[in-house]
């Protein structure tokens, strides 16, 4: 009897080292980015590259608001090693911005690149959209217009300082290229060739429980706008064969983070691959909602275009 309950307690020993190599915590790469923490985050397929843009959360941990002074930018060959470069922007390269370094996103467009921000702005009062220029994916950036793009007092479909955020932007098969932005109201607008100017009328786009962060990609014939639902955010995306709508509303895409009250997403293919990256409250230590951090899991389409249910891990990619 005593050489089986030893055989036992050997085989339970065993079993619960397994278990703990198992649950490596340096297997796990979520979230990506460990040195700081970030928010918000945009990527950008560039060549053999994933470039990473997201808002640096300042904010001390007792601090229960945002504190977003800048802007940053990693890149990736592999989405499981990610680069740091040198700060590229700050809300202070805007001269009429006064604060606030929120969601924003980079496209490319004839070899140079274009960054659209949210600040807050100096002289009208709300949320307004920059665009500064670079002619290089990881900067230095500097203000393309010396103004605004967008500012507070151009849309009226909500009487809020800050429906004018999160600016996303993609460019069309025909060239034509598209901002669309907004929280409480979803709006979206071309912009002219020069990418620095809106070209016609701002137009607004119905959606279930639209929050914020709206976000365009493309996938076979099918254009995809997401954005967050709800709050605390879920995220939900709406499918359209057209940029311009209608858009058919397909549910949730992404559940609540848990540990963050937003929830902020950028969709990309990259070597074959559909990635979702957003962010979430992970401790790096002392994580939560406004001191974000970035993580990104592997994304599926159904054979009917719709987009699976999106799971977050803490092991990332593999």
């Amino acid at each position: 009897m005593k050489n089986l309950f030893t055989s036992l307690s050997l085989l339970v020993l065993i079993t619960s080292c397994k278990v703990v190599a198992q649950s490596d915590p340096s297997k796990f790469n979520n979230p990506i980015i460990k040195d700081q923490y970030t928010g918000d985050p945009a990527a950008l397929v560039y060549k053999d590259k994933v470039y990473l843009y997201a808002g640096h959360d300042e904010a001390p941990n007792d601090f229960n608001f945002y504190k977003m002074n800048e802007w940053v930018v990693y890149s990736s060959s592999d989405m499981k090693k990610w680069e740091s470069h040198p700060v590229p922007l700050k809300v202070t390269d805007f001269k009429w911005a006064k604060s606030d370094a929120w969601a924003s996103q980079v496209i490319e467009k004839n070899g140079k690149f274009y960054w659209y921000v949210t600040v807050e702005h100096g002289t009208i009062p709300g949320k307004s959209i920059g665009v500064a220029v670079s002619d290089s994916p990881t900067g230095p950036f500097k203000d393309a217009l010396g103004k605004a793009l967008i500012t507070n007092d151009m849309t009226k479909y909500s009487d809020i300082s800050w429906d004018d955020i999160d600016p996303t932007v993609y460019i069309d098969t025909d060239g034509q290229a598209y901002l669309f932005w907004g929280n409480t109201a979803c709006h979206y607008a071309k912009l002219k060739e020069n990418m620095t100017e809106i070209d016609g009328e701002i137009h607004h786009i119905k959606l279930p429980n639209f929050t914020e962060a709206p976000w365009i990609h493309k996938h076979k014939d099918w254009y995809y706008l997401s954005y967050a639902y709800e709050f605390p955010e879920k995220i939900a995306y709406a499918m359209s064969k057209s940029i311009n709508g209608p858009w058919e509303f397909k549910g949730i895409l992404n559940e609540l983070a848990g540990n963050s009250n937003t929830n902020h997403q950028s969709i990309i293919d990259f070597k074959g691959q559909s990635y979702f990256i957003y962010h979430n409250g992970a401790s790096i230590p002392h994580g939560g909602s406004f001191r974000r951090s970035v993580c990104v899991d592997k994304l599926y389409y159904n054979k009917d275009g719709t987009m699976k249910r999106v799971v977050m891990t803490s092991e990332g990619i593999q």
